[in-house]
């Protein structure tokens, strides 16, 4: 077994045959995600919550017994059955060490990670270790577990110097795993300065780390804003990160409840997929280097929450899937589909509606998908008309419309003013009624809580699956 590497705009062997890796994100898993694992609000929120509700044991045992189950080898025997090959894993950077204990090590800290690589390795299965919060937030997104809408990474330092040592232990630790494919060293970086200076100079300090230790694995960097845009990247990005792959992250709007019109495949609609793909990986192209797309997929309708609707527009909702392949297809594209797990809204395999978590947040979560709390493909019908004074408050007494124009660029003023007001705001509200749904509670019944996360207590999405399997065989005969 030699690693991988890349080879100008390729992913390559050790006999220089081309690898096209086809996969999916373990999110909500090592980095739980409010819409994926099903509360509201960040990660370390519902933690700290839950740990002052039920005792700081019992909420240990609950998350240790959630990530046991949540991935095991049912569930890579089942990725390795559809004809896929990589799994790229979400870890937040709290498994490793603590704000208060920085750069130390936490106890046991690899148990989960080295667990879920060696069960990939052992049916033939690249990973690719995604370090998806950093230190004080890399965004303003839910997923950055910051609980704030501004990445405070970018203004302080500490927070920089504990990510790069934290990049030192891991690739200490997995410099001679072969089945690692590569490092994802920041999920969707959103660095507020003009010229993308801190992105530019952290991806530096990750390469001078990563490299000093670690020369085999492919370093994957994510464009800026939320991985979109490489146009400050410096021009000798070639020569000055070796080994590396540039990575994009390319959601189609047409995939979203928020979908400006019904998908119908038509010529413009899917004009528009080919333009916003190229546009993303232009930069790239322009400069011959590998290109990887590290996240993409549509979202799915729910019965429960969409009823007699639900068959059409997943239908819908499959064709953008299809289109979006058959673009990748032509450029036999690298891709790691978002993704492989959740309860119900966008994985390849979601928690059935009758174990014991679903049945028991059945109602919790019904109402939080009502007022929209999560921001990942939020539909706010219901509750739109309540932000909207605050917006046209804001609106009204702002002098110029200038001044509402602010970064990130993929946040609208409206998206801005509910992403702050609905889905942290709000949500802040609705952790502590999550937490006191534990109490109570003993281990068995903790555990039966965790153990609706199994690959045995999922039910599939075929129609994805399907679909991402037929893709595969077929390149993989190119």
């Amino acid at each position: 077994m030699s690693f991988i590497k890349v080879d100008g705009t390729s992913i390559v062997d050790a006999s220089g045959q081309k690898v096209v890796l086809h996969g999916a994100g373990l999110g909500g898993w090592m980095t739980m995600e409010n819409f994926i694992s099903g509360y509201p609000g960040c990660e370390f929120q519902i933690r700290e919550a839950l740990a002052d509700t039920i005792g700081k044991e019992k909420a240990e045992f609950f998350f240790d017994k959630f990530l046991e189950y949540f991935f095991a080898e049912p569930d890579a025997i089942f990725f390795k059955s559809l004809g896929l090959n990589c799994i790229r894993i979400a870890v937040n950077y709290r498994h490793f060490e603590d704000d208060l204990n920085p750069r130390v090590l936490k106890p046991n800290c690899f148990k989960h990670l080295d667990r879920a690589i060696a069960l990939c390795a052992k049916h033939s299965i690249y990973t690719v270790i995604d370090v998806h919060t950093a230190p004080g937030g890399q965004s303003g997104g839910w997923h950055a577990d910051g609980g704030t809408h501004i990445g405070y990474f970018w203004t302080h330092k500490d927070f920089q110097d504990s990510f790069v040592w934290l990049w030192e232990q891991l690739a200490t630790h997995y410099k001679d795993n072969p089945w690692v494919a590569g490092y994802n060293v920041l999920n969707e970086p959103a660095d507020p300065h003009p010229e993308h200076q801190g992105l530019i100079n952290i991806y530096d300090r990750l390469h001078e780390a990563i490299r000093a230790i670690d020369e085999n694995h492919i370093i994957f960097l994510d464009g800026n804003t939320f991985a979109t845009d490489f146009t400050k990247f410096p021009e000798d990005a070639g020569t000055r990160w070796r080994n590396t792959a540039y990575a994009i992250h390319d959601y189609a709007v047409f995939g979203f409840p928020s979908s400006p019109e019904p998908y119908t495949g038509s010529e413009a609609q899917k004009e528009r997929l080919v333009n916003t793909y190229q546009r993303k990986r232009q930069w790239m192209d322009q400069r011959g280097l590998c290109v990887w797309n590290g996240e993409w997929g549509p979202v799915y309708a729910r019965a429960e929450y969409d009823g007699d609707a639900t068959d059409d527009i997943n239908a819908r909702r499959y064709a953008v899937l299809r289109d979006q392949l058959e673009i990748y297809e032509k450029d036999r594209l690298s891709w790691s589909i978002w993704l492989y797990k959740d309860i119900g809204f966008q994985g390849m395999v979601h928690v059935s509606p009758t174990t014991p978590y679903r049945r028991h947040f059945a109602e919790f979560l019904a109402r939080k998908h009502r007022l929209a709390i999560d921001a990942w493909g939020k539909d706010d019908k219901d509750v739109k008309q309540v932000y909207q004074p605050i917006i046209s408050l804001i609106e009204n007494s702002v002098a110029d419309p200038k001044y509402l124009k602010l970064y990130p660029p993929l946040w609208t003023f409206p998206e801005r003013v509910t992403r702050i007001s609905r889905t942290i705001m709000m949500a802040e509200f609705m952790v502590q009624e999550w937490a006191d749904m534990f109490k109570g509670m003993d281990e068995v019944q903790l555990e039966d809580l965790a153990k609706s996360f199994a690959f045995e207590n999922c039910l599939k999405r075929d129609g994805l699956n399907e679909i991402l399997t037929a893709h595969a065989a077929r390149v993989a005969s190119i």
